[in-house]
């Protein structure tokens, strides 16, 4: 099974530079985790400060777009992996040595791997927790026959993505002086929560959030926008 795992720290641990010192011990940090989970790691990718972040808010029906990350929380999305495994248990053992203060695990519901991120931004789907569907329902199918449009509107463009199970689903992982605190939930105390993932291919950032705007959300949803790091640059 598929899962996501979002990493998240204090804002000022997400807002380090690419180019900067800070960033480049962070990367080695990952480096030796992505040796040590190997195989189990299918997915991921490091993402440029918030302060760049665009959100993009259905606003009855009109795209309200606003400058930075969706909450004003003391934790920031600064990166994500997509991880597999054949149960939460063997999941959880290796997302423990993740370098990052929380970690936000969301079992998949669907993973389409990514064929090339560079150039790309990711558009993380939130939504009121109160709007969660549960694959299977009615609900869930006209939402799934909806992103089937975007798709086929964003064509090449979408180059990987993920719907997740409803946040009841999701463990928040904290390691604290080498002890594991696991928590029911999502990690973030915001009305929002994650549903799903894109990662779109665009020119720049004015192309990703008019791409973004066209991503089907619930009526009180939004979308995070956020570059992803290219090493190759």
């Amino acid at each position: 099974m598929f899962y996501l795992a979002l990493l998240a720290d204090e804002k000022n641990a997400t807002e380090w530079a690419p180019d900067s010192p800070e960033f480049a011990v962070a990367v080695a940090r990952h480096e030796a985790f992505t040796e040590r989970a190997g195989s189990a790691i299918v997915g991921g990718a490091a993402l440029y400060p918030s302060a760049e972040a665009a959100t993009i808010r259905n606003a009855d029906g009109r795209a309200l777009i606003t400058d930075g990350p969706f909450a004003e929380t003391a934790e920031v999305v600064g990166g994500f992996y997509v991880l597999v495994g054949t149960d939460l248990d063997e999941v959880l053992e290796i997302a423990r040595h993740i370098p990052e203060a929380i970690v936000e695990l969301w079992p998949m519901f669907e993973w389409m791997p990514v064929t090339d991120q560079n150039g790309c931004w990711l558009a993380l789907l939130r939504e009121p927790v109160a709007a969660a569907v549960a694959p299977g329902t009615p609900q869930w199918d006209e939402g799934m026959a909806e992103h089937e449009k975007f798709g086929r509107l964003a064509g090449a463009a979408v180059r990987g993505g993920g719907a997740l199970y409803p946040p009841d689903s999701a463990t928040t992982i904290r390691v604290r002086g080498g002890e594991l605190l696991l928590t029911d939930g999502p990690f973030a105390e915001t009305a929002e929560v994650a549903n799903g993932l894109y990662v779109l291919a665009a020119d720049d950032r004015e192309s990703a959030i008019a791409l973004s705007a066209k991503i089907p959300v619930s009526p009180k949803g939004c979308i995070e926008l956020r570059q992803i790091v290219d090493y190759a640059e």
